[in-house]
């Protein structure tokens, strides 16, 4: 697993290529799957950085940007593009979803997976932390914490 920090903006060719050379220069080549919650013009040059069979997930469009994907990316690196909804995929099956959440708290309560929070709010501060979401300025979580004293 390697973290990445990218650019907020890849608004042309270049910081694009540089962005796929980032991610290659991990030394494993490419990647084997993306969680790609970001959409417009991160999307294609994370696909170029696909290994053989990979997984590219559309999980959003959070930079309010919905790419077009050269459709002979996916031919060449023999890799999937999959849509993530999960809103259906509750409807769909709930059961699964439940255990998914039973094992992402355990994951959580064992501290091997830890939530970046990047702001907490007191309640009273609602209208400041739904601007801060809607403004797409987080880089973590954003929480309410309904008791003012636990903050």
């Amino acid at each position: 697993t390697h973290l990445l920090k990218y650019a907020k903006q890849l608004d042309d060719k270049e910081s694009q290529r540089n962005f796929s050379k980032q991610i290659k220069s991990f030394g494993t080549g490419g990647v084997d799957v993306v969680y790609d919650p970001l959409g417009g013009n991160y999307a294609e040059p994370a696909i170029r950085t696909m290994n053989w069979n990979g997984r590219y997930l559309v999980v959003g469009f959070a930079t309010g940007q919905i790419p077009s994907i050269p459709m002979n990316l996916p031919l060449l690196k023999g890799c999937s593009l999959s849509g993530v909804f999960w809103g259906e995929f509750v409807k769909r099956h709930p059961e699964l979803n439940q255990a998914n959440f039973e094992y992402l708290f355990e994951l959580i309560r064992n501290k091997a997976l830890t939530p970046h929070i990047a702001s907490v709010y007191p309640l009273e501060q609602t209208p400041q932390a739904l601007y801060q979401l809607q403004s797409r300025t987080s880089s973590g979580k954003i929480l309410i914490a309904v008791d003012s004293n636990r903050i």
